[in-house]
């Protein structure tokens, strides 16, 4: 998608800079377009205008992340690959703003369906960008044919997002190593297979 130039974007970059901001300081359920507007420097009519509500803004600010998530890396390797996927999940949920961020957008998706497809979108285009790797080793023999490509990149960060959402242990280098090797070891023994394990 072609995104506008000039003074448009510098609104909208203005804007949900703003927004990404309130949200971490306050969370989703106390986001106010109003004070959005303030924070960034533009006319409230502007907010209200383009985003509509709260849920509007949060989803066009997970279209922005997904535009400026860097792309996915070719080490040549699968186990390379999918280290390198979830060292770049673990930085992005340790990241002080980031993390924050992360949250919020949660918890909105679980209370506003906006936010919540908006959420889907942002995860399946990320997914999207990773499943080559997958594709890439099904082809050179060391994955079962019929492996689901996409089941496999969301068991490298499931285990991290439990630990942000659910139990608040540590996200480390390690932990993001280990999620990456249990999830090749499961992908080589065909559980992400069609078939399932033989």
């Amino acid at each position: 998608m072609i995104r506008p130039g000039g003074r448009t974007a510098r609104v909208r970059a203005a804007v949900l800079r703003a927004a990404g901001d309130a949200l971490v300081e306050h969370g989703f359920d106390r986001l106010d377009l109003a004070d959005v507007a303030r924070r960034a420097e533009v006319g409230k009519t502007t907010v209200y205008r383009r985003w509509g509500t709260a849920a509007g803004l949060v989803a066009d600010l997970l279209t922005d992340m997904a535009e400026q998530s860097l792309p996915r890396a070719d080490t040549g390797s699968l186990i390379g690959d999918l280290r390198a996927n979830a060292r770049l999940v673990q930085r992005t949920l340790v990241d002080s703003r980031q993390g924050a961020l992360f949250r919020a957008v949660i918890v909105a998706a679980t209370c506003d369906s906006r936010a919540a497809e908006a959420l889907h979108r942002f995860y399946a285009v990320r997914i999207a960008e990773w499943v080559p790797c997958v594709e890439q080793a099904v082809r050179r023999g060391d994955l079962p044919l019929g492996t689901d490509a996409a089941e496999v990149i969301r068991a490298v960060s499931a285990p991290l997002y439990y630990r942000l959402l659910v139990s608040g242990d540590p996200i480390d280098e390690a932990t993001a190593d280990r999620a990456a090797e249990a999830a090749a070891a499961a992908a080589r023994a065909g559980v992400h297979a069609a078939s399932g394990p033989n």
